[in-house]
């Protein structure tokens, strides 16, 4: 009888749990990733392979992994938060020894027939680290700056080891993950600014230190036309694309910059592109508007949470995503140098997706146990 009873009651309790479940933001993400496969199978001239199958695989995959990650107590993962982030740079660590070397960049550890990127756990990890380092502090405790010295270390290690690789794009958004997370959690902003100020004299010095690829990619984003067939390509190619897309675009396989070969990494970094040649103005705002909603339904998660761990993770994980989108769009519309950073539940790539989709289970995780009890602000560590 007692086992009965017990057996009823986990699973009351996970019924409960699963009704807790943000079941729209799940929708938002399979509208998502059904975009992703229309433009995909467009990149492939009209099949589903080898671009558009995978890819919902891995969507299906990575969708039942967040629902499991979302089952599970946040307090659990929020233990397991420096257990994550000590992966991650261990993971970082060992792609510049025994890493795949591609294009001129050691980014990828081959495991099994797939390939991961480690810069992508390592945001992650990042996250969870400085909201558990920042969930307990009070208001004077964010004030002082000793305080502040371990997790902006946190911040800068794991930078440092994306930059050798190298991978500049990546290491500027992981920086910029981390200051949103110190603003967050109560950082006064005439610091950022006071960091701010070196800013202009670190990035000349830097510049000349860059690989030539690196200032090829500057250089061309002040004047793409210096080099139209070399450096200047893609970005050049990618603004024909958009702008000959006009108000409603060609039509769905009817693109001719991309199934003509015109336009390079179609799949992967320039996938919206192919989206705006294909459907339009039209067709390219309601892909905007759809990855808004995914960040305004984050952020919404994180505000209705009554502990600081899982406001800080909700808003990172926001961030994160938003980063990810905001660089590649402004990649392929030539407002930013270009770089190699995908669009996620869009663009072809594993790494990606299933990062993604674990933070959005660890978000969902913070929807399910936004009730339960942390310690108090100004405990002692």
């Amino acid at each position: 009888m007692i086992e009965r009873r017990l057996w009823r009651e986990n699973s009351h309790d996970l019924t409960n749990k699963i009704f807790r479940i943000n079941w729209l933001l799940v929708l938002l993400l399979c509208a998502l990733a059904t975009v992703g496969y229309v433009a995909l199978y467009s990149a492939a001239g009209g099949a589903p392979d080898p671009y558009a199958t995978r890819h919902i695989v891995r969507f299906a995959f990575g969708l039942l992994l967040m629902i499991c990650i979302a089952l599970t107590d946040i307090r659990l993962i929020a233990r397991l938060s420096w257990v994550a982030y000590a992966a991650g740079v261990g993971l970082l660590i060992l792609v510049l020894k025994v890493g795949h070397i591609g294009k001129g960049a050691q980014r990828w550890l081959d495991l099994g027939g797939q390939q991961i990127q480690p810069s992508e756990l390592m945001k992650l990890g990042l996250i969870l680290a400085l909201a558990a380092w920042f969930h307990r502090a009070s208001w004077e405790r964010v004030g002082n700056p000793l305080f502040l010295l371990p997790p902006l270390i946190a911040v800068l290690i794991p930078v440092g080891l994306i930059l050798k690789e190298p991978n500049l794009g990546t290491a500027m958004i992981t920086v910029m993950l981390g200051g949103a997370l110190f603003f967050a959690a109560g950082v006064r902003w005439w610091k950022f600014v006071l960091l701010l100020l070196p800013v202009p004299f670190v990035a000349r010095y830097g510049y000349q230190h860059l690989h030539d690829y690196q200032r090829a990619r500057i250089d061309t984003f002040m004047n793409p036309e210096s080099d139209p067939l070399g450096a200047g390509y893609n970005i050049i190619q990618s603004k024909i694309a958009l702008g000959s897309g006009g108000m409603w675009g060609k039509g769905f396989l009817q693109g001719t910059q991309g199934h003509l070969d015109f336009l390079p990494e179609k799949q992967t970094d320039f996938i919206f592109t192919m989206i705006g040649e294909e459907f339009g103005l039209v067709g390219a705002v309601a892909v905007i508007a759809l990855l808004v909603l995914i960040i305004w339904t984050a952020l919404l998660v994180g505000l209705r949470c009554k502990h600081q761990y899982g406001r800080l993770v909700a808003f990172g994980i926001a961030c994160n995503f938003f980063f990810y989108c905001f660089v590649n769009i402004a990649m392929v519309m030539g407002v930013i140098p270009v770089g190699g950073v995908p669009l996620p539940f869009v663009s072809h790539g594993g790494s990606a997706m299933i990062t993604m989709m674990v933070a959005f289970g660890v978000l969902m995780s913070v929807q399910v146990h936004r009730d339960v009890e942390f310690a108090s602000a100004g405990d002692d560590r």
